[in-house]
Formats: structure tokens, sequence, C-alpha cells
């Protein structure tokens, strides 16, 4: 097929040009005196995406998957109880994870389409008088239904129960996209991956802890070795990894960095949400809701639900086959429900219009009442007329 496919799930993302570059590198002497010189600078910037000045900065050869691993087994200890709510997916996932690995999980289930609850966390906290809770696991941005929670507010019922557990958040398809303030909000730990608001590869897990969790490293009573962080803080000192490092993941982050900063992290913010409100203006004039809940709008990911009488899956297959178009599917409960438009990095105004474009064709083709230009319409009106 003629062209490029075009990519827009909530990740992998596009990779710019200038990072495929800057990736595209010959193997160095990771023990060479020069090495300090590209690991300090990009352990420092990151900073400056996680919003942390308390914090520090950790990157790992790995997933956002295996930070979510790094969290755990790194201040808590096998039977520690953690909070979480489930209301996607990725969620689901990081509860699963937390049973796998012998944590005594609490869960609860909320309607998907919505986020963390925040009158329900509280009145659970403050009723945790023994503080048996350990650590609440905080979703940002749940990409199986296009969701974002309230990070500060989950800090806010923390602090109104004055309860000490540890704030986790899952910040893989937020950071770098969507507000994010890590010593703001009181985050103790953070985690997010390269193939995402980062415009890399996967391989590259980016996460940040605050002293608080720090200090934890001490206590806590999993076994790890791989995953160790007091392993990253001996070396890293000194500007060195516990073990060979993906020297390409760090010179694709170096230039991706670059970039981000470049903009500046406002603006990286303000242009994905105008990204995600053209894309929401376009399925409200094709007749069609969102997945989110008013109030839990993603600015990364929009997950378009279909009638009824329509199968998502079938608009995606068409989306991919006849024209080249890559869109999300429908995650466990929303499969088939629900077809997910991605806005989160390396995008623009006119990408996005060729993606509700092609969505608004595979919807058409598939029979759809809808008038065709309909959603492009709405979307190119919303972004004139915002345009600086």
């Amino acid at each position: 097929m003629a062209g490029r496919n075009h990519l827009y799930i909530p990740g992998p993302t596009n990779v710019p040009q200038s990072v495929l570059n800057a990736m595209n590198v010959a193997m160095e002497d990771h023990r060479s005196p020069a090495f300090p010189k590209l690991l300090k600078p990009l352990l420092e910037d990151l900073k400056k995406i996680f919003r942390t000045e308390e914090g520090q900065c950790f990157i790992f050869p790995a997933t956002g998957t295996a930070g979510w691993e790094v969290a755990f087994t790194n201040t808590l200890s096998p039977g520690d109880k953690v909070l979480i709510y489930r209301f996607g997916q990725f969620g689901h996932l990081w509860a699963a994870m937390a049973r796998r690995l012998g944590l005594d999980v609490e869960m609860h289930e909320e309607p998907w389409g919505t986020g963390i609850p925040l009158d329900k966390l509280e009145a659970r906290l403050k009723a945790d008088t023994n503080h048996d809770i350990k650590a609440v696991l905080a979703t940002h941005n749940e990409t199986s239904t296009g969701v974002t929670s309230d990070i500060a507010g989950v800090r806010k019922a923390l602090n109104a129960a004055n309860h000490p557990a540890l704030l986790f958040v899952d910040g893989v398809s937020s950071i770098a996209s969507i507000d994010f303030r890590m010593d703001e909000w009181g985050i103790d730990a953070a985690i997010s991956g390269s193939q995402k608001g980062f415009m890399m590869p996967a391989g590259g897990a980016f996460l940040a802890f605050s002293q608080k969790a720090l200090a934890m490293t001490e206590t806590a009573g999993f076994p790890r070795c791989f995953l160790d962080l007091k392993d990253q803080m001996t070396n890293n000192k000194d500007g060195y990894t516990p073990y060979t490092p993906s020297i390409p993941i760090l010179y694709g982050l170096r230039q991706a960095l670059d970039l981000l900063l470049e903009e500046g992290m406002e603006n990286v913010y303000d242009r994905h949400h105008r990204l995600a409100e053209g894309t929401r203006r376009a399925v409200a004039a094709w007749g069609l809701k969102i997945c989110a809940q008013p109030g839990f709008e993603s600015d990364t990911v929009t997950a378009v639900v279909v009638p009824e009488d329509k199968d998502a899956r079938h608009v995606i297959a068409t989306a991919f086959n006849k024209y080249n178009l890559s869109l999300g599917g429908g995650l466990s409960e929303v499969m088939g429900k629900v077809f997910r438009i991605g806005h989160i990095g390396d995008m623009n105004e006119v990408s996005m219009l060729g993606a509700i474009a092609g969505a608004e064709m595979a919807m058409l083709d598939n029979g759809f009442d809808i008038k065709p230009g309909s959603g492009v319409g709405a979307a190119i009106e919303y972004y004139r007329s915002t345009a600086k």
C-alpha cells in the first residue's frame, strides 16, 4: 500500500525522525570516563518532565509494567495492603501484578468511563485508623477508556485523612503529555515509559521517587536484583548503571527531552489538550459519545463509543486494511464497544485531521449514520479558532 501507516493508537506513538536519527548510533563503552556526560544530564532533565526538584529519577532498560514492579518491590513487603480503584484495563493489570507479588490488594470497582472517586477515597482512608493501607495506587490516565483522574485530588484526600500511605501514580500515558506535578501533588513513585509521551520506541522505563519512598528501600521485604533501586543509586551517583544499558534508548531520550524542553512543558500540555478537544468535537459532530464521563476526559486518547448495533472491531479492521490507519481497540469490558483515537506524542492539528478523516471513512464503510465531513469540519473549525 502506498504511503506510510498512520499510527493513532495511544502507544506506541509516532517517533520523530530526529529521535530515530539519534538512536542510530554505534555501540560504546558504558564504563568509559565519557559515559557520565550522557547519563547524568538525562537523569537531571527527567526531573523537569516529572516536575520534581526533591525526587530522584531512574532509567531502566524495561517497560512501564516493569516500573510498576520497581515501585512495589523497592518500597513494600509481602502482605502489605494496597488500595486501588478499578475503572479500566490498566488499573486491573496493576492490581493483578500486586496480587501475584503477594500484596494484599483492596480493590474497589468503579464504572468504566469514570476515574478515582475522591469522596470514596477520602472516606476509606479516614476509616483506616490503624493505617493498614501502605500505598494508594492511582492510574492517572486510563487509556482503555480515555479517562484522566485528578491526582492533586488524591493527595488532598490523603492529607485530609492525615494518612501516611505512599502515593504511587501510573503516569505511563500521561507524563510528558498531560499536566503532571510530582512535588506539588506529593507523589511518592511516578512511573512512565518511553513509548508514549516521550515519543520513543518501547524499551525504557522512566521513574521518579520521593525521598520518603527511597527511604523505604531500607525496609522493603521483597527480593529484588535487576529491579533494585539501591544498585541504581549506587551507580547513578557517579554517572553509571549497574548493568549494561540500552545505548540507543539513552541517545533517543536525549533528543526527546531536548524536543520537549524546547517546546516547553506548558506548551506540550496545551498542544495535547487542543488535539484532544478537536477530536472530541469531531465525535460530537458524528452524533456519537465518548466513553469518559464529563470531567474525566483524557487529553492523550479518546475512546469513541459505537452504536449498540455496531462492532468497533469492524471499524478498526476497515481503517487498517483499507486506509492504512491504526486505531486502538477496546480492551476487556469495552472490547467491540469502543475504538480509540490516540492524540499523544509527535502530533499536530493536520495529523489529527488525518486520523479523524480516516475514522470517518471507516465508519461510513461500516454503515454508520454520520454525515461525511462532519467530524473533520468540526475539528477544523476548533483548530482554526484556537490556533496561536
